[in-house]
């Protein structure tokens, strides 16, 4: 299966942790990103096209302005990405250089990918720098995002980039091996493959103790759940092996390869789906997520028991079962104001041709 699935990639993001970029004084270890780098020339030597999406700007800044923990106040943590991303932007550029390659900032933040026109300059631009033979280094905008308006980590920036793209293959590059079943325990193992993601695999799944870094395992297996649906595979091995991405590459059985679901998602359902924060939620019927799944069918008005949030028509909502369980979203047709009207609108709730089953 690893074979098969990695046997005609092309094109691949690469996320790069704070774990595996910075030294133990929250610096950019240059040794260490020197071999990073010398793998992603190695792939496009090989014919492929490489976007990294890199963390370590808030790291770096830290390290600068004399913070031994991660700030908590946004201001600060704002003021370390704004000296740090710099800095790290001046070391992928030089370290980019003796293999003869030009790396391309691009800095993002959640409206960049929600906003559609938005959306598709994004896409474009990244396209671009690729057919020039440019590698597109991927950050967040942290020096202006706001927290309510934030992806969150870069595990899920760099699935929503190989979903944006699309993508052949998400490879997040960490500190550990991959997911780690009975970590701590003496029979612990990496796992080789996962096919679907369930509560075990999830269970298995920590937080992380960093000071520079956020998310961990947790924030990874959400980021997988991104990639996997819209029909992308995801590996998670160690960035510490200098040949990971090559033996990965060769067919090795290195690190944990998350299975895609079969079919890819068309972009613009992986524009609803994934790409924005739902501004409500609709709690549907055991008859209408019946309808839903396995029938392909529309939301109908009958079908929404309750509902919750402030919502206009064409806002994005999460639709769930009645224990609150999120399956779908979709493009509501119609706003809470009119759903919650004695006269409930007789048209669809959500059109069957914007929503997109979980």
């Amino acid at each position: 299966m690893r074979s098969q699935l990695l046997k005609n990639v092309r094109r691949i993001v690469v996320k790069l942790g704070t774990g595996v970029l910075t030294d133990s004084r929250k610096q950019p270890d240059l040794a260490q990103m020197e071999q990073l780098i010398a793998q992603v020339a190695g792939q496009c030597r090989a014919g492929r096209q490489v976007v990294i999406v890199t963390s370590g700007a808030v790291g770096s800044g830290m390290g600068a302005l004399g913070f031994a923990k991660r700030p908590g106040a946004l201001a600060e943590l704002q003021a370390c990405a704004a000296v740090g991303q710099s800095r790290l932007m001046a070391t992928y550029e030089r370290l980019f250089a003796p293999h003869g390659l030009h790396m391309g900032q691009v800095l993002l933040t959640h409206e960049d990918l929600q906003d559609h026109p938005r959306h598709l300059n994004a896409r474009n631009t990244l396209l671009t720098l690729l057919k020039h033979g440019v590698v597109p280094v991927i950050n967040e905008n942290d020096a202006i995002s706001t927290t309510e308006l934030k992806f969150g980590d870069n595990d899920r920036l760099s699935a929503l980039v190989a979903a944006l793209l699309p993508a052949d293959l998400l490879v997040i590059l960490t500190t550990v091996d991959g997911v780690i079943a009975d970590y701590g325990r003496p029979g612990a193992r990496t796992l080789a493959t996962i096919p679907r993601i369930d509560a075990a695999i999830e269970a298995m799944a920590g937080g992380t103790t960093s000071e520079t870094a956020v998310g961990g395992m947790a924030s990874k297996i959400q980021a997988a759940k991104i990639v996997v649906r819209s029909g992308i595979p995801l590996v998670i091995a160690s960035g510490r092996d200098p040949h990971m991405l090559a033996n990965l590459m060769a067919g090795g059985e290195v690190g944990t390869l998350f299975e895609p679901q079969t079919g890819r998602l068309p972009a613009r359902k992986r524009w609803i789906a994934f790409f924005h924060h739902p501004q409500g939620t609709l709690f549907v019927d055991a008859g209408a997520r019946e309808a839903l799944c396995a029938a392909g069918r529309s939301l109908l008005p009958p079908g929404v028991t309750r509902f919750e949030g402030r919502f206009q028509p064409g806002a994005v909502v999460r639709i769930c079962d009645l224990a609150g369980g999120e399956f779908a979203r979709g493009l509501a047709a119609v706003g809470a104001e009119d759903l919650g009207a004695r006269r409930r609108p007789r048209k669809e709730v959500v059109h069957r041709d914007n929503l997109v089953i979980l």
